[in-house]
């Protein structure tokens, strides 16, 4: 059993010193746990396969800051090894397994060269010319090394690691943004305080793991607290209640698009012991924050150059409409076009700073976006009220200047949500000869069924039956916005579509939707 300190004080030594700290004082309590099986990682089990990957690498010749590519797809597997490479000193380089087996060799690539492929993949995914080792999902432990035996040595005290993530590249070419490890354990820190994360939480994540959310609010934030966290590969909403019940989970980490799917296929089960529900990355959408008003929700902002967090709401704060919290463990200033700061509740450009925030990106990219005094600008746009909260009106690139009016795509999207039938909607901009440009929305009707296919009679209608009840649902909408919003707000065109093209993470891409309504 732990003894009696703070969870969350900074422990000398960083990470490697965390792990062996953890083994040392609960080395039996359960770390991480398979969703779907009885698989589970004790602190002494973390230990041990950290070790033993942390001489792998000194074996194989990975040198200190090394990069490891991390190109496993099974969750407590991911987590081991990507901790090791941390843990050790090297940099950890974390592979989407959706894609095809060339990903390692494309992030190499940005990376100017890697040092080691660590995979369970069974296609070869090694680059040619650098060391692989494939790890033993059953065990975490490599179980497959080239170019060298598995070591048995502990080696010494490390110097520092880092996790480095590729932004989505939406506006050009991916920008690198290395995480040093310090910076890491600082915001898993200011994450597991600000959650009152103790020794008996059980979160559930099922976001991708080589996504930042997942890496610090899950995997880091529940090891500085000695906590325990459930995982998936996957968001399965068959059964998802009643999973969460099972495996006694006290808080969920999730995206809006996940609670959005919940919260119009309810019913809302929530297990008996869920302290709390948080979202990342936006806002929730109004009708999605009414369904889950029976359950203390944390909405959050963040990104990757801020180690997955900014702001969030405090535990137990009312809910406020269009909001994301209060900067936790950082500064947000609002700014003008030309660096003038603005005062509370005006809306501007969102700039950030603090122990959590990047200082540049690797190979010196984009670097009008930092000032001399360490500020970073996000790219979003928003504002900051009197009392610190942060409510945020979308990104600069989003907005829409409909002659020379602005759309902001939220507003429209609220209302077209405010319909129960829709269960997601995207606003974006088309070119406009007059105007310049003029909104276009997308609307994802609700799913048939729990798995998101149609019910048998459903399956059985004629296409113009369907086309019809598209056709409502478009008249309906349309009625709807003429009601609530201003000529120059409401889309010239709605579109209903069975899906939209989205990141990992389930987050809808943007840059590429727009790309769809370029063409009328």
């Amino acid at each position: 059993m732990q003894p009696d300190r703070d969870p969350h004080a900074p422990t000398p030594g960083g990470l490697r010193a965390l792990i062996r700290q953890r083994a040392a004082e609960d080395p039996d309590h359960v770390y991480l746990e398979d969703a779907r099986s009885d698989r589970v990682l004790r602190h002494r089990d973390l230990e041990t396969a950290v070790a033993a990957w942390s001489s792998t690498f000194d074996v194989i010749g990975v040198p200190d800051s090394g990069a490891v590519l991390v190109d496993v797809g099974d969750p407590i597997a991911f987590a081991v090894v990507h901790l090791a490479a941390v843990a050790s000193g090297r940099r950890a380089v974390p592979v989407d397994t959706g894609q095809p087996t060339t990903e390692p060799a494309r992030l190499a690539d940005l990376l100017g060269g890697a040092s080691i492929v660590v995979s369970d993949r069974l296609e070869d995914t090694t680059i040619p010319g650098t060391p692989a080792a494939r790890v033993d999902p059953a065990t975490s432990l490599p179980s497959d090394v080239r170019d060298g035996d598995l070591p048995t040595a502990t080696p010494d005290t490390p110097g520092e690691g880092s996790v480095v993530l590729f932004t989505s590249g939406s506006t050009g070419t991916p920008k690198g943004v290395e995480l040093p490890e310090s910076q890491l354990l600082f915001v898993a820190r200011a994450v597991a305080e600000h959650n009152a994360l103790t020794r008996d939480d059980r979160g559930f994540n099922s976001l991708p793991l080589f996504h930042v959310n997942a890496e610090v609010v899950g995997l880091l934030s529940t090891l500085v607290a000695g906590a325990t966290l459930v995982l998936d590969r996957r968001f399965r909403r068959t059964g998802f209640w009643e999973l969460l019940a099972d495996r006694r989970v006290t808080w969920l980490n999730a995206v809006p698009a996940i609670l959005a799917v919940l919260a119009k296929t309810g019913p809302l089960d929530f297990p008996a012991g869920l302290r709390f529900v948080r979202s990342a990355s936006a806002p929730l959408p109004d009708p999605v924050r009414a369904a889950l008003r029976d359950v203390p929700l944390v909405v959050s902002w963040g990104m990757t150059e801020g180690a997955s967090q900014i702001t969030a709401t405090p535990l137990g704060a009312p809910a406020r409409a269009g909001t994301v919290g209060v900067p936790v463990g950082c500064a947000v200033e609002v700014r003008d076009e030309d660096g003038t700061v603005l005062p509370a509740g005006t809306t501007g450009a969102l700039w950030v700073r603090g122990p959590g925030i990047v200082r540049s990106y690797l190979h010196g990219r984009a670097t009008e976006r930092f000032d001399a005094e360490g500020w970073l600008a996000t790219g979003d746009v928003g504002s900051v009220a009197e009392d610190g909260w942060v409510s945020l009106a979308g990104r600069s690139d989003d907005v829409i200047n409909r002659g020379g009016e602005k759309v902001w795509p939220a507003e429209v999207e609220d209302v077209l949500l405010g319909d129960p039938r829709v269960l997601e909607a995207v606003v974006v901009a088309r070119p406009d000869d007059v105007l310049g440009s003029v909104p276009v929305a997308y609307v994802i009707p609700q799913p048939r069924d729990e798995d998101g296919v149609e019910r048998d009679a459903d399956a059985e209608a004629t296409a113009g039956e369907r086309d019809a009840a598209a056709a409502a649902l478009v008249a309906d909408l349309t009625a709807r916005a003429e009601r609530s919003l201003t000529r120059f707000r409401r889309p010239v065109e709605i579109i209903v579509v069975p899906d939209l093209p989205r990141a990992p993470t389930g987050k809808v891409q943007r840059a590429r939707v727009r790309g769809m309504a370029e063409t009328p």
